[in-house]
């Protein structure tokens, strides 16, 4: 174990897929500088993220970012205690250019270089000082949702989380960008999805709720994308294409809080109901887990919205965190393209 001083810094990188970020933390969890470079217009085109041009635009922009994240800190390299990058779980290509450009200076400084799993940099990022009265404490359920990943955790320390429930097929993240496709919105779907729910009438619509009311807190969404599909089919007018918007944004919400109270008697010790990822960032989502969390006495905890979606602050603060509890990587750490948090190591 580490005694980080309070004024020393951590660098963190992120590139799991299509946002470049770069920030700079002190060690009290101080956010001294943020850079997130989207890479929206360069895979809009295409519907989706295109690995190969994220790839590239990594490798093209991340150095300028962090050069960007020092002078706005006031500091340099020589000013690091460490550096932290994800390495997985995420777009391979990404992950290499972080992980070695973390590597490179870790190395130039002689300082000490961890490799983050983007989900434990998700699940820890709500134990920053101010997100939640009084600092979080362990154990607390994790809802994990975005494009890639939906899943119930219950987060037991740093490096120790216990999976209680995954989605079967589609993550909720994108079944809304799917959804949002079918609606005729454009690419990334979720955002606009919820503009236009706010205009609709959630209730013309009878769309399923999947696996509602069944033991455990597994997921799907595949039923539910189909029936979006058929009612697409049928033809609809403005009005309608609102009216679905709502309906299916009130059915994940009321699937999600079914199965957050399902994961809540599971993990009775939980000391909170904690949301992240992208669809954290949806009110709809949020109000409907704040009535589980309310009914079962806990605070429900999430992050501030621009820290929900991918971002290097969480990053950064996950290496913190690892520092402090002694986990650090060889360089010869390789970054993988898939990484479950159950094989962590504390």
């Amino acid at each position: 174990m580490r005694d980080l001083r309070g004024d020393e810094l951590v660098l963190g990188l992120e590139s799991s897929c299509d946002e470049t970020a770069a920030a700079i933390l002190r060690a009290d969890g101080t956010i001294l500088a943020e850079a997130v470079l989207s890479q929206l217009a360069e895979h809009t085109p295409y519907g989706g993220v295109v690995p190969e041009i994220a790839a590239r635009s990594h490798l093209a922009h991340l150095p300028g970012l962090v050069r960007r994240v020092l002078d706005q800190a006031g500091t340099t390299p020589a000013g690091l205690a460490a550096v932290a990058a994800t390495a997985g779980p995420g777009l391979i290509g990404g992950l290499i250019v972080g992980a070695t450009l973390g590597k490179g200076i870790a190395i130039a400084q002689g300082i000490p270089y961890l490799a983050i799993n983007h989900l434990e940099g998700h699940a820890l990022t709500p134990r920053l000082p101010g997100v939640h009265p009084g600092g979080l404490a362990f154990p607390y359920l994790l809802l994990l949702l975005s494009g890639g990943h939906c899943q119930c955790v219950l987060v037991e320390g740093v490096g120790r989380h216990r999976r209680l429930g995954t989605t079967l097929d589609d993550a909720v993240g994108e079944a809304f960008d799917k959804s949002a496709k079918l609606l005729g919105l454009p690419w990334p779907g979720g955002p606009h999805l919820e503009r236009l729910a706010a205009e609709g009438d959630a209730k013309r619509f009878t769309l399923p709720r999947p696996l509602l009311g069944r033991a455990g807190c597994d997921f799907s969404f595949s039923g539910l994308k189909t029936a979006v599909a058929n009612i697409v089919a049928k033809g609809l007018d403005a009005q309608g294409r609102a009216d679905l918007a709502a309906g299916f944004q009130a059915a994940v919400s009321a699937t999600l809080a079914d199965r957050a109270a399902h994961a809540l008697a599971m993990a009775p010790g939980a000391t909170a109901l904690v949301v992240s990822g992208g669809v954290a960032a949806n009110q709809g989502v949020r109000t409907a887990l704040a009535g589980v969390a309310a009914r079962a006495g806990l605070p429900m905890v999430a992050p501030p919205i621009r820290l929900c979606t991918d971002n290097a602050v969480m990053i950064a603060w996950a290496g913190i965190e690892r520092l402090r509890a002694g986990l650090t990587e060889g360089l010869d750490h390789a970054p993988r393209p898939r990484w479950p948090l159950a094989e962590l190591a504390a």
